[in-house]
C-alpha cells in the first residue's frame, strides 16, 4: 500500500477542493444558462428563480413519492443512500460555511444557509443510523 505523507495529502485535498469548486461553478453556470433559456422562451414572463424554485419543489414531490413508495426491506438500503447523499450535502455545507468573508463579492448568506444546511444533513445522517441500528435490532435473535 503506498504512503502519503502529509504534503502530499494537503496538496491531493487542495485539488479536490479545487474540483469541487469548479463542479459547483459549472453546475452554477449550468443552471442559469437554463434559467435564463427559460426566462427568453417565455418572453421575460418566467423569472429563473421561479424556474429553479419549481424545479426544487418538483424534487420535494419526487423524492417524497418515491421514499414512500419503498417496501419496508428496501428501507435500511435506501437509509445507506441517503447518508451517503447527505455527507456529500455536509461536504457542500462545510465549503459554504468556510467562504471567506473578505471578498467583496460574497454575502453571508452563503455562510447562513451553509450552517442550516449543515445542520439538517448532520440531523438526516444520525437520524438514518439510529433508525438503520433499530431496524437491525428488529432482525436480531431474542435471547
Amino acid at each position: 500500500m503506498a504512503t502519503v505523507n502529509a504534503d502530499q495529502a494537503a496538496e491531493q485535498l487542495r485539488q479536490a477542493a479545487e474540483a469541487a469548486r469548479q463542479a459547483a461553478e459549472s453546475a452554477q453556470a449550468y443552471a442559469d444558462a437554463a434559467g435564463a433559456a427559460i426566462g427568453v422562451a417565455s418572453g421575460g414572463f418566467i423569472d429563473p428563480f421561479v424556474f429553479r424554485l419549481s424545479i426544487f419543489v418538483l424534487a420535494i414531490f419526487v423524492g417524497y413519492y418515491v421514499v414512500w413508495s419503498v417496501t419496508p426491506a428496501l428501507h435500511t438500503p435506501l437509509m445507506s443512500v441517503t447518508n451517503a447523499i447527505s455527507s456529500v450535502i455536509v461536504v457542500g455545507a462545510l465549503l459554504a460555511v468556510g467562504v471567506d468573508l473578505t471578498s467583496h463579492d460574497v454575502s453571508g448568506w452563503s455562510r447562513i444557509f451553509g450552517f442550516v444546511a449543515l445542520v439538517f444533513a448532520s440531523i438526516n445522517i444520525f437520524g438514518g443510523f439510529l433508525v438503520t441500528q433499530r431496524m437491525l435490532g428488529m432482525y436480531q435473535k431474542k435471547k
